[in-house]
């Protein structure tokens, strides 16, 4: 989402997208209720646009009355991807990427999340690589980092105000110093300091920016220009 001061947008398209979105991304079925308590709607109009989206096809009703994806969520997935082309361009790009030894992935912007739509560990087919991960906070992903970067300071200010902002503990100013550093550079290294004790390196593709690439795994600093050049080069494969 794009922040337009001069924007008009119609709520109640958007409490639907918001809606569908939620049932979406939900590991299992879900009631009216806690869809209703996540977005902060009224439950009255989440059920209302859930029995619509189930006429619709897009949503089915199970036995317990909960909700999950019916048959017309999935050919808009399908024909969102086949539409784009993204994944038809990207796929012999992402296999040559592997040769690196790390984590390859693909992914989108979404709001203050990242969608991948490719993430492939080292050994991992690469049919498996495909939808393997769902949403995850933006700020928190190489992917996410370099796809804010493209935002303005007012465009990232307004998806987070109000909100806690993964791993910036210094909230919205932390992440500005962040993004303007991503800029200067023209890509995206962060460190993830957990168990697993990883990087990511990350560039964006497309003009304007719509998706990132990244790879991820032990990247000594020395090996960062030779991953960036590599993802510069995939970047303008993909297009």
């Amino acid at each position: 989402m794009r922040y337009q001061p001069g924007a008009q947008p119609n709520q109640s398209l958007i409490d639907g997208i918001a809606t569908l979105q939620a049932l979406a991304s939900s590991p299992e079925p879900v009631g009216c209720r806690e869809i209703a308590r996540q977005l902060g709607i009224d439950p009255t109009k989440v059920n209302r646009l859930l029995k619509t989206l189930t006429w619709l096809g897009i949503a089915r009703q199970t036995a317990n009355r909960k909700y999950t994806a019916g048959s017309g969520m999935h050919v808009l997935a399908a024909q969102s991807l086949f539409a784009s082309g993204l994944i038809n361009r990207a796929l012999p790009t992402l296999e040559s990427l592997r040769r690196f030894g790390h984590t390859v992935a693909l992914g989108v912007l979404w709001n203050d999340s990242v969608s991948y739509l490719f993430h492939a560990p080292p050994g991992l087919e690469v049919s498996r690589g495909l939808g393997r991960i769902g949403l995850l906070p933006a700020s928190t992903s190489g992917i996410g980092i370099v796809l804010l970067a493209e935002l303005d300071d007012a465009e990232v200010t307004a998806i987070y105000e109000g909100k806690e902002i993964p791993r910036f503990p210094g909230g919205i100013e932390q992440l500005l110093d962040k993004l303007a550093e991503v800029r200067e550079l023209g890509y995206a290294r962060i460190h993830v300091d957990d168990e697993r004790n990883f990087d990511v390196v990350a560039v964006s593709t497309g003009e304007p920016a719509h998706a990132g690439l990244a790879l991820s795994g032990w990247i000594p600093e020395g090996a960062t220009a030779p991953l960036v050049e590599a993802l510069r080069g995939a970047a303008k494969e993909i297009g």
